[in-house]
């Protein structure tokens, strides 16, 4: 799923060649991607487009030969003019007069072009690592191949060959990705980069790179950079393999621009270091005004405030943040609380009274996204986790631009992905005590990915130990048992050892006060519940995911009620889940998202639910039987949940194959009413995580 979805999807034709556009915001700024070469298209900037929307509009265009734009097949079609009149054609259709242009190898040229031939048309110019291979020699590596001499093998760069190109161009795809992102852990971008390139085919690169150029001398190159005026920005990573760094330099230099250089980063920064990246290309930007009055307060008078960050992927985060913001300002009085969070959270966040920021409202949905991953019953959660990366990076770009405008003495992020890595990337950010907060350490492999888990997990290790200071408190929500006794990865550390070393444990955070719940009969009363009735309550979470575990359990109801006798089934739709897509039946009754959930499992004689976390501890701590029936492929769900509840001595696991409807009757019947020994659950968990925030602050 897309962080932004465009405004307008749009084409420009010109002599029968289709150019695909995209427009994405509204801004009074301008500001204007050209096509990149065609082995990629405009994706490439999907981790700069949502956060440069907010504060412009922005267009996208993609190059002819790949995307969603024409394949035409002569080589004059790919020359960089007619690239150039694409750009401005679409630009024309946008309705957008001038622009800050941002190009990447080709399209720094492009970008550069255009502001020498078309002045009025370019405001400013940012080139990431331009291609102008007649203004420096290229890099030695890639200079000892000829492009054009018969290869019977090739091995490095010779696969950069024409007749390689044509053999195996999936081999060569995948050679030059590696050499383009040379920055430790960059498997989601690689991936990303393979995938477009096998958009287009090598006979169409072979076009783009058989096309005239504008200049082809070093003189012609330079007069014609000569003639550019507008501001220009040139950035270039010292690790890239691709470019020579010192054309950027040389380019900076001829049109009085500035340069900056990306120690340690290769030649794609705007997809391994988007945050650098999106904050050098806004600096090109024009300044918003300055308001007629501002207010400063001295740091000793200013109350103390907290930014609490909620993950939306689950509701149970909600719940027991929201009982450690109470227990925090117990703790400190008059903290203020602000909360940079997305719905469903949201909702739950207004019923308890606290304060959403109002910058929420550019969050892109974590939830959405999940809800588009997920299959029936089935959730891969490492890998749309993975697919959720342009999502992350647009929302810690809400949150930097929270930071930057508003001081806080601590942010607090519950399992918040989007702050904790980045901060790691970037931690120049960080100008605030920090504590994160997780129930889980360690991504799991699920079928053949233990490469890529082991890969994520070592970059949490090494970023850790790089940055040991930069968490000011790391807390885990459970207990030392709770941690699955599996390693991190091959010489990695075991997950038990290395979380024992780098966290705190608060125990686990139901958000509500067991005792409060335990009169049953005076419960059930209340809730409406008759002292005959035998009442199984269904929960799915805050999520879409649970729709089919919903009919599910309607199409088994019918059976348990004659195993049963007075069986009442409560389903709960949660907030993201139409009431309506769950036939209506005697004895069963649906209900949309309800406050305080854990009031009806308590007052229940059995709960069905997936293997949440929260849910199946919320069950624990009331003493109820249930049925989970862990999500399908959901890592979490099905080693970290479960090692948890098997200590706990608590639920009765189901796969979703054991769920038919007579297998699943069958299981109710037996469970519902059972006497449980569960182990406790402390109840003063918050009150501890929220002690352990306020030596922060």
């Amino acid at each position: 799923m897309r962080a932004m979805q465009p405004d307008v999807e749009g084409y420009v034709e010109r002599d029968g060649v289709k150019v695909g556009y995209e427009v994405f915001g509204s801004g009074p700024a301008a500001v204007v991607f050209p096509p990149v070469d065609p082995i990629v298209h405009s994706r490439v900037w999907k981790a700069q487009v949502p956060y440069l929307a907010r504060h412009a509009t922005v267009l996208t265009v993609d190059p002819r030969g790949n995307g969603r734009s024409d394949r035409p097949s002569t080589v004059d079609a790919y020359r960089d003019v007619e690239m150039v009149a694409d750009t401005l054609a679409a630009m024309d259709a946008a309705g957008i007069g001038s622009a800050l242009f941002v190009g990447l190898c080709f399209s720094g040229w492009l970008s550069l072009l255009t502001a020498a031939r078309h002045p009025d048309r370019v405001e400013a110019v940012v080139a990431i690592a331009p291609q102008m291979s007649s203004l420096t020699p290229p890099l030695p590596d890639r200079a000892r191949h000829d492009f054009d001499a018969p290869l019977d093998t090739g091995e490095g760069w010779a696969k950069s060959n024409r007749h390689y190109w044509l053999r195996d161009y999936r081999g060569f795809v995948e050679f030059f990705f590696d050499q383009l992102l040379t920055e430790p852990h960059s498997t989601k971008p690689y991936e990303d980069a393979i995938g477009w390139a096998l958009e287009t085919t090598p006979e169409t690169l072979l076009l783009h790179h058989d096309a005239p150029r504008a200049t082809t001398t070093k003189a012609a190159t330079e007069a014609l950079l000569a003639e550019v005026r507008c501001p220009v920005l040139t950035i270039h990573g010292a690790g890239d393999r691709c470019q020579p760094i010192e054309r950027s330099a040389l380019v900076a230099e001829l049109t009085g621009g500035r340069f900056v250089t990306l120690e340690g980063a290769g030649h794609l920064p705007q997809a391994r270091e988007p945050v650098v990246v999106n904050h050098l290309i806004r600096s090109m930007l024009p300044a918003a005004p300055a308001p007629a009055v501002r207010r400063w307060t001295r740091p000793l008078d200013r109350p103390k405030r907290a930014l609490f960050l909620s993950s939306p992927i689950g509701l149970g985060h909600s719940a027991r943040d929201v009982a450690i913001a109470r227990e925090l300002r117990r703790a400190r009085p008059g903290l203020e609380i602000d909360w940079l969070a997305q719905h469903p959270v949201t909702e739950v966040l207004r019923r308890a009274g606290e304060r959403v920021h109002p910058a929420s409202a550019f969050l892109a949905s974590e939830s959405a996204h999940i809800e588009a991953e997920a299959g029936e019953h089935d959730l891969h959660a490492f890998a749309a986790i993975r697919r959720m990366d342009e999502i992350l990076v647009a929302n810690v770009m809400v949150f930097a631009d929270v930071a930057e405008a508003e001081p806080y003495d601590l942010w607090i992020g519950d399992e918040a992905w989007d702050l904790d890595h980045f901060l790691h990337e970037n931690p120049e950010l960080k100008t605030a005590a920090y504590a994160w907060l997780t129930d889980f350490v360690g991504w799991v492999p699920v079928g053949d990915e233990a490469d890529l888990t082991a890969d994520y997990n070592a970059e949490m290790v090494e970023q850790v130990a790089r940055f040991p200071r930069l968490r000011d408190r790391s807390v885990f929500v459970g207990d030392p048992g709770d941690l699955v006794p599996l390693p991190l990865g091959p010489g990695l550390p075991g997950i038990p050892d290395w979380t024992r070393a780098h966290f705190d444990f608060s125990g686990y955070v139901t958000g509500f006060d067991p005792a409060s719940v335990a009169d049953r009969p005076a419960l059930r009363a209340e809730l409406g519940y008759g002292p005959d009735e035998r009442v199984c309550v269904v929960a799915v979470g805050g999520s879409g995911v649970g729709t089919v575990l919903l009919r599910r359990v309607a199409a088994a109801h019918p059976v348990a009620q004659r195993l049963v006798p007075g069986l009442r089934t409560v389903l709960v739709t949660g907030p993201r889940i139409d009431p309506s897509v769950v036939p209506a039946a005697p004895g069963l009754e649906v209900l949309p998202y309800v406050p305080d959930l854990y009031r009806h499992l308590a007052a229940s004689d059995l709960a069905i639910v997936q293997g949440g976390l929260s849910t199946t501890m919320e069950l624990t701590a009331c003493r109820r039987p249930f049925l989970y029936v862990p999500l399908r492929n959901h890592f979490e769900q099905t080693v970290h949940v479960r090692h948890r509840l098997e200590r706990h001595r608590a639920g009765r696991r189901l796969s979703w194959e054991e769920t038919a409807p007579d297998q699943l009757a069958a299981a109710i019947a037996a469970e519902i009413g059972r006497e449980v020994d569960y182990l406790p659950v402390d109840p003063g968990a918050a009150a501890r995580a929220a002690t352990l925030l306020a030596e922060l602050i």
